[in-house]
């Protein structure tokens, strides 16, 4: 008689504990959706300034806003606040990254004897005016996804006019490496030096050119375009970041990772394996899979129990705590995910950590400085000008949109199964 009752409880009970698992699914997809509103609303209404483009850093204890690589950096806006309007239908979002499009483009070169259809691409900070390849190739996935949503050809055209400058002009694809940076003022390729080693002298190759696959830029040109020539120059880097990659997954021979002190940078290896990852998708050569899971897996490492990822981190587990990069467990999260997709296991539990770190380490939508509400943290602290600098770097809100849009897609949008 009592296993009688207990079974007719443990039946009544079932759809009562279906509704709730369902309920607390409900409920946090409402904070997913609100988080990425929240952090879309700070990038389009902060972020992206009169002029057009995303104002970079915040150096807290000024209360100013520095310039820092602003083509990438407005491109990774564009990019999210795509992803914004693409889930929320919000008018606005779409609006703001048509205005930071148009600033994009405006960076043609077209009265200069040798830099003609390249676009002024400068890094700022310690390289000042020089025009790095990264620069532009990092924000230009960007504008091709613009052109995707408007069907207005500048956004195309003029990212592909400058790829096409400099696939012809820095790439050696003979060595699998396109070099890094162009003299704005005679628009010579810096082939013997370069300012992010000012110090160093009889620079070799590898110090001045790297396998510049980050954004994929080559892969949307051929998909923009059609021309093959742009898809095996894409596949040629591929192979190199296969060949080049370290035992431990990360390419250390290469700026800004530091072989020396085994100090690693946050996003440069993901930018990497986020290629390698598309090149698996277009070609399905399961090497470029591998050894991008072989990157993500030492992410796993770097990510503590928290799920906070700090800007430096060492080979050999160690890590600097004095500057947060929210934009790297964004990062890392938005490739998990991918990696999931392709069947790749262990990587649950940090795309969860990822998650719950980025909607917890959010600044305050009412924080008393504008400059800052809503905004994922994103720090970096630094000497500088005889000053201590802590900035609030703009890219932790611009991945953060993109990592939330990408859960959301993954657990309950289109690619969930629902």
């Amino acid at each position: 008689m009592k296993q009688a009752i207990r079974t007719i409880v443990f039946l009544i009970m079932i759809p009562v504990l279906g509704f709730c698992a369902e309920e607390g699914k409900n409920e946090k997809e409402k904070e997913v959706l609100q988080a990425l509103k929240e952090t879309a609303d700070y990038v389009s209404d902060v972020l992206i300034n009169e002029d057009g483009f995303s104002r970079c850093d915040y150096n807290i204890p000024e209360g100013k806003w520095y310039d820092y690589e602003p083509p990438w950096h407005t491109g990774q806006a564009i990019y999210a606040l795509l992803e914004a309007h693409r889930l929320t239908g919000g008018q606005k979002y779409l609006d703001k990254a048509i205005e930071a499009g148009n600033w994009w483009v405006s960076l043609e070169i077209k009265d200069h004897p040798k830099l003609n259809g390249m676009v002024r691409s400068a890094h700022g900070d310690h390289a000042g005016e020089t025009i790095v390849f990264a620069t532009m190739s990092d924000g230009s996935a960007g504008l091709y996804r613009l052109f995707d949503v408007t069907g207005d050809k500048r956004y195309g055209d003029v990212t592909t006019r400058a790829g096409d400058w400099m696939l012809r002009n820095m790439c050696l694809l003979d060595e699998g490496v396109c070099y890094d940076n162009v003299d704005p003022e005679t628009g010579e390729v810096m082939t013997e030096y370069s300012p992010f080693w000012p110090d160093k002298e009889n620079q070799t190759l590898w110090d001045v050119a790297r396998p510049n696959n980050e954004g994929s830029l080559f892969l949307d040109m051929y998909e923009y375009t059609g021309n093959e020539e742009y898809k095996a120059a894409f596949i040629t880097l591929c192979n190199s970041l296969v060949d080049k990659q370290g035992p431990e997954g990360l390419w250390m021979h290469f700026m800004p990772n530091d072989l020396e002190s085994g100090s690693v940078h946050p996003r440069f290896n993901l930018w990497y394996a986020e290629s390698l990852i598309d090149g698996y998708e277009l070609t399905g050569d399961r090497r470029y899979l591998d050894a991008a899971a072989k990157t993500l897996e030492i992410f796993t490492r770097f990510q503590d129990s928290r799920g906070t990822i700090y800007y430096k981190n060492f080979v050999d587990g160690g890590r600097d705590r004095s500057s947060v990069c929210g934009s790297a467990v964004a990062f890392s999260g938005i490739l998990w995910l991918r990696l999931r997709e392709h069947g790749v296991e262990g990587f649950d539990e940090n795309i969860e950590l990822s998650l719950d770190w980025i909607l917890k380490n959010r600044y305050a939508t009412d924080h008393p400085d504008p400059n800052l509400a809503g905004a994922v943290i994103n720090t970096r602290l630094r000497h500088k000008k005889g000053k201590l600098w802590l900035t609030q770097r703009d890219v932790g809100s611009t991945f953060g949109v993109r990592f939330l849009s990408a859960y959301y897609d993954y657990t309950f949008g289109e690619k969930s199964g629902k």
